[in-house]
């Protein structure tokens, strides 16, 4: 537990620093993956134990790899780009609801979903369809494109963490690191090549924003989260990166001068009480379990 809350202060800066960056927003995240895993590559290469761990993957652990790689790179490519339209608060919620989906996906998989967990998932929705109205009302169309992509975004995170459920059962985090980064890099870089974003030229500020990203977001954040699946079930992990949300938005109204309206407010509340019920289910459930 206390790796994942490294990992939640981790990914708290990484909205923040989105919106700060004036570095394309899929280069942005196609940096971050690439980055992280060049220097989590070198670990395996100087480490003898991780290499021993690249010659255990088997077929199977490929193909399990390159899913969540490719499952990442299209969380990122619609997270990133709407911290951009909307406001930190705003996307941070709506993606923050990937326990929701994670619980769903569970549930598609014939695990059983208590009425506990509905009720959570209902209102954790409910405050995400306010919180889009709300958004709609006080800002502009483009905050709700903004909206709109961070719901998918969290829909994809969800499977990212239940494709990497069972291959992270079996393999380092190291090595499922570099392979999901490596992977996604390679697919949001394809993306920026296609749409005719900028890979490089940028100054000093937009470095610092990637490298900054690439420490908080990527190695605090996603890596130590890979770290906790094999121990935690998908659902518990995606339940936590709920506290994002609040970080996130403290953060962006210290640094960005970014304060929810008030009437946003309501909204970020009803998200944050359904995913709590949600996991609240969640942890009673697993302590009901049998051993």
């Amino acid at each position: 537990m206390a790796l994942l809350a490294v990992a939640i202060l981790g990914i708290c800066m990484t909205g923040p620093i989105i919106a700060a960056s004036d570095v394309p927003a899929l280069a942005l995240a196609a940096w971050r993956c690439a980055v992280g895993a060049a220097v989590i590559g070198l670990v395996t290469v100087v480490l003898r134990s991780q290499r021993r761990n690249w010659r255990r993957l088997n077929r199977q652990d490929v193909i399990g790899i390159a899913l969540s790689g490719v499952f990442l790179a299209a969380h990122f490519g619609t997270w990133v780009p709407s911290i951009r339209m909307t406001t930190v608060a705003s996307s941070t919620a709506l993606v923050a609801t990937q326990p929701v989906w994670a619980a769903l996906f569970a549930r598609w998989r014939g695990q059983r979903i208590s009425r506990g967990m509905w009720l959570g998932i209902t209102v954790a929705l409910a405050g995400a369809v306010l919180l889009a109205g709300t958004d709609f009302a006080v800002a502009s169309g483009r905050a709700l494109l903004g909206d709109a992509l961070a719901l998918l975004g969290a829909v994809l995170a969800a499977a990212y963490v239940t494709a990497g459920e069972r291959v992270r059962a079996r393999v380092s985090t190291s090595v499922y690191s570099v392979g999901v980064y490596t992977v996604a890099g390679a697919a949001l870089a394809a993306v920026c090549i296609l749409v005719g974003d900028a890979l490089w030229g940028f100054d000093r500020g937009g470095w610092g924003s990637i490298l900054g990203l690439t420490l908080f977001g990527q190695l605090m954040g996603h890596t130590l989260i890979n770290r906790v699946v094999p121990r935690l079930s998908a659902t518990v992990t995606s339940t936590a990166i709920l506290f994002e949300m609040p970080g996130s938005t403290l953060v962006a109204a210290v640094w960005l001068g970014q304060r929810p309206p008030g009437a946003l407010w309501p909204s970020l509340v009803l998200v944050l009480l359904g995913l709590t019920i949600v996991l609240r289910e969640q942890v009673r459930s697993a302590s009901a379990a049998p051993a």
